[in-house]
């Protein structure tokens, strides 16, 4: 009986096809010659009789009868290496990409492969570098060689589809998302009593569905071999936080007590200013992490931690190998406003009848008189946000009061502040003291929301109409902005507002947590049909999602008590993958606004200067909310002078500022201190000692086998002007003209006649982002292979041999395009990979004298360089042809021993960064399937003289 082995090839219903590696000996797993993975099919062996078996198959030399254009040699070359999604090297993977890594990315990938069972990584590098292209990458690589078979990732919510979206649109890999709004329509698609969590292999799930006591012991039983954790800091060990952030901790906790488990945990904000929720991250690496005092550490200890957590600045990319990395430049912009007459008055009317409800409140400040406090600020809070905030936040204290509803919170967080830490974007109105009211107190509350309501519009409201003027001036210069605002009712109150205020064309959404996810997002994709946009938002739109596709702007309509906070929202827009080359960044406050004064000069104006002289994001310091108790007690006990100093600071010496020097004093020390702990930790955890060159070498040596972005750019035009279609330089890409094309590349495109198309990224707005993975890059090189290999003469035909008069070469030169196959297996057997690349050899001259050998360098040179400068006749084609193909044949036995080589180079690539670790070789390569693949054959004979 015949033995199939993975690599051959075999005949099958008048096709040819590769065998394809299979766990069970019955099932003959089979790939179209020159299909996709995706055309793969499955023949059950013990059901054929002998006559329907497929048959062994030799791979047909070009001949006579494929003699053409020697421009198909550069387009059968690029077809078939842009074709392969297998592709040996020392990254496994990237033939799978649909887009080129940058040489930074590869950083995690290189710290996962060099560590030992299990894989234990932190990965905090700043805002919109890229983590989640970093961790998607490890996935991708763990799954092609064989050491995952499943994975999760555990995010937020509204998360959910943004990373299923990157995972099918740069990855090729469908995943199922897992909450309580598919819970019940997955299960219907599980055959047998199989949990959810084993029956698909590729997950997204919801931290928020499997945190629970019930699910969560499921879910860590069965859940897959890799877990990526979005949003880490969010289920760090929390310190007198929500019993939700206890669930997201124990959920993590009992993941990493797994001994065989991949945990992979991403964050821009992995230390928030207090060092036992960091340490609780780290001792999800590896529990003795979790005591270390990272100051005190020794030299081998901070190795050991780096080994498992990378942090990077932005800084330091931009540094990385000198490589051009597309961030985009901060234009920082204020505007600052001042009340009208009237909201002046209504605003300090409040502040009055406020400062009743903190009589008595003194240092320290006791539990009772902090909730009083902070109520006060509150409502304070919201009178600033908008009429619409400030009125809702009057009318509901009121409702509630009168109901005697006076809840309980959690004391030591009033005030739900998202600022410290808690989600969400609801005003706070259900932190209520003790305290009897009288029926003239609730009274007087009622009239006072009155008051405030009856400030709504642009005359009145100044704030709001400083926003517009803002928004008008980054519209008329190009850019989409975003709005955020702190509070639901005055998001909607905004949009309302500038949704009347501009014209028609341009486009106003508003997104808040009212709207369930997919409605959210569906609010947000919508925006793409309009050039001009405007977003208003709150924060659940500010953590996570990638937002640069659609806005360059960000407005922050509402000062956040936290700078990380502005750092967050700023990320949404700032990032890698950002079209725009600059972005704005533009702060609201008010001038004669007491709080506002204070908490910008205190508070953001040094997070700032830090950010701007250091690069540095630095974390909230761990002592600032008492300090800001003291400083913001003091605005509301002496406003003006808070106001003043907030102004004016250092230009006033009396005593009465003496308590806002003194706590701004304190509030520099302890950014001092948060500053070198961070500029400590990067230090360390910046990943010097990985050598960018090598990488880079490694990158460019990918490319060479599977082709880069100028490969796919160059390949396409060239295919496209083949079949017949017309594509032309336009503007910042081109602009395709699809009328003549094939049907089969035209519902690609929704059969549109003209279409814009870029190779680069980030992709120009309103182009088309092609990369190699792409469905046209596919479909186009299916069709070169298939009118190269099985089509008869046709006008699209692609010449697999040709013979040329060419003024660029001196002596006879011949160019053979080899497609290569190997087969690579774990040394416990536990996996075969079939892995394909192109090797294009040669020589020039004498065919024997091996010092006439044309490397794959040098060979690729000549065919991009040369061109026919006279016909043959056809006799003389045959005649060169033929010489050509006698010399292979004698050369049979060396090119064999060329594709060990090749192979066994490319293993030793494979096992690099493993073996620098002295880790031993996990794989081994099996003798390549001999003979190569002779694909192209081509002959340039020089001019004569």
């Amino acid at each position: 009986m015949t033995q199939f082995n993975p690599g051959s090839l075999v005949h099958l219903r008048r096709r040819d096809w590769i065998v394809m590696p299979s766990a069970d000996a019955d099932l003959l797993l089979l790939k179209p010659l020159g299909g996709t993975e995706d055309e793969v099919t499955g023949v059950y062996l013990p059901l054929l009789s002998e006559k329907e078996r497929p048959q062994p198959a030799t791979f047909s030399l070009p001949g006579k009868d494929d003699l053409g254009d020697f421009a198909s040699a550069k387009l059968l070359f690029n077809a078939s290496r842009l074709s392969f999604r297998q592709a040996a090297g020392p990254f496994r993977s990237i033939g799978k990409f649909s887009f080129r890594p940058r040489a930074y990315q590869m950083v995690p990938l290189i710290m996962s492969l060099r560590q030992e069972d299990p894989v234990r990584l932190l990965i905090a590098d700043d805002v919109g570098i890229g983590k989640t292209i970093e961790a998607l990458m490890i996935v991708r690589e763990m799954l092609d060689r064989g050491e995952i078979a499943r994975f999760a990732i555990v995010c937020l919510p509204h998360l959910c589809e943004q990373w299923k979206q990157e995972l099918l649109d740069k990855f090729g890999i469908e995943a199922e998302i897992i909450r309580s709004s598919t819970a019940a329509q997955l299960d219907r698609k599980i055959y047998g009593d199989a949990s959810v969590y084993h029956y698909f292999p590729y997950q997204v799930i919801s931290i928020d569905y499997i945190k629970s006591d019930h699910r969560r012991q499921e879910f860590v039983h069965e859940c897959p071999e890799l877990v990526i954790v979005d949003e880490a800091h969010t289920c760090a060990r929390p310190q007198g936080v929500l019993d939700s952030q206890h669930q997201r901790y124990h959920l993590l906790k009992k993941i990493a007590e797994k001994p065989r488990q991949h945990l992979i945990m991403l964050t821009a904000t992995p230390h928030s200013g207090k060092d036992g929720e960091f340490q609780s991250l780290l001792g999800l690496l590896k529990p003795e992490f979790e005591n270390l005092n990272l100051a005190a550490a020794d030299e081998k200890t901070r190795r050991s931690i780096a080994r498992h957590f990378v942090q990077r600045r932005r800084a330091d990319i931009e540094r990385w190998l000198g490589e051009e990395t597309p961030f985009p430049k901060r234009i920082p912009d204020e505007h600052p406003y001042r009340l009208s007459a009237a909201y002046k008055t209504v605003y300090w009317e409040v502040f009055r009848f406020v400062q009743d409800m903190i009589k008595g409140i003194g240092q320290p400040i006791n539990r009772q008189q902090r909730i009083q406090y902070w109520t006060a600020l509150a409502l304070l809070r919201g009178i600033i946000s908008s009429p619409a905030a400030g009125a809702l936040m009057l009318h509901n204290r009121a409702d509630r009061l009168a109901a005697d509803d006076a809840g309980e919170e959690d004391l030591e967080n009033p005030a739900a502040d998202s600022d410290y830490g808690q989600e969400g974007d609801t005003e706070p109105t259900q932190l209520l003291d003790k305290t009897p009211w009288t029926a003239g107190q609730l009274q007087r509350f009622r009239e006072l929301a009155q008051r405030v309501e009856q400030l709504r519009g642009l005359e009145t409201d100044h704030k709001a109409a400083e926003a517009l003027h803002a928004v008008r001036a980054w519209l008329a210069d190009g850019f989409n902005p975003i709005v955020y605002c702190r509070y639901i009712a005055t998001a909607q109150y905004l949009g309302e507002l500038l949704r009347e205020a501009l014209p028609a064309q341009i486009a106003v959404e508003t997104v808040t947590s009212e709207l369930d996810d997919e409605q959210r997002r569906e609010k947000v994709e919508a925006l793409k049909e309009h050039p001009k946009r405007v977003l208003v938002a709150t924060d659940c739109l500010s953590e996570g999602i990638n937002l640069q596709h659609l806005f360059s702007a960000v407005l922050h309509y509402d000062l956040p008590w936290n700078p990380n906070r502005l750092e967050q929202r700023e990320g949404r827009v700032d990032r890698f993958g950002q079209a725009s080359p600059e972005v704005c960044i533009g702060l609201l406050y008010g001038e004669d606004n007491p709080m506002d004064a204070i908490v910008l000069r205190v508070l953001l104006q040094k997070a700032r200067e830090i950010k701007q002289s250091l690069g540095i994001s630095v974390p909230f310091p761990e002592n600032s909310r008492s300090i800001m108790d003291a400083v913001l007690n003091a605005t509301l006990l002496n406003p003006d002078s808070a106001m003043q100093y907030g102004q004016q600071g250092v230009l006033f010496d009396t005593a009465e500022f003496e308590v806002y020097r003194q706590q701004e004093a304190l509030v520099s020390d302890a950014y001092r201190l948060s500053m070198e702990q961070q500029k400590a930790i990067r230090n360390i955890f910046a990943q010097h000692a990985i050598k960018a060159q090598q990488i880079e070498e490694d990158l460019r040596e990918v490319d060479a086998v599977i082709g880069d972005v100028a490969a796919v750019e160059d390949f396409v035009c060239q295919a496209i002007a083949h079949l017949g279609g017309q594509i032309a330089k336009f503007k910042a890409g081109y602009r395709l003209f699809a009328d003549n094309l094939p049907h089969a590349l035209k519902d690609i495109f929704a059969n549109k006649s003209e279409v814009l198309l870029s190779f680069q990224s980030p992709t120009p707005e309103g182009y088309r982002y092609i990369g190699r993975n792409h469905p046209l890059v596919e479909r186009l090189s299916q069709i070169a292979l298939a009118n190269a290999l099985y089509a008869d003469s046709n006008r699209f035909r692609v010449a697999r041999s040709s013979v040329i008069r060419s003024a660029e070469v001196r002596q006879v030169t011949v160019l053979a395009e080899f497609r290569v196959r190997n087969v690579i297996a774990t040394r416990q057997g536990r996996q075969e990979i079939i892995a394909e690349e192109m090797f294009l050899w040669g020589w020039q001259g004498e065919a024997a004298d091996p010092a006439n050998y044309l490397s794959p360098e040098a060979a690729k040179f000549v065919m991009n360089q040369s061109s026919a400068s006279a016909n043959l006749s056809r006799g003389e084609q045959e005649y060169w042809l033929d010489e050509a193909l006698a010399a292979l044949q004698d050369m049979q036995g060396l090119l064999d021993q060329k594709a060990r080589e090749r192979a066994e180079h490319l293993i030793a690539a494979h096992e690099r960064f493993r073996t620098a670790l002295d880790q031993g070789h996990r794989y081994k390569i099996v003798e390549p399937v001999l003979p190569m693949d002779l694909l192209g054959l081509y002959v340039l004979v020089p001019e004569t003289r």
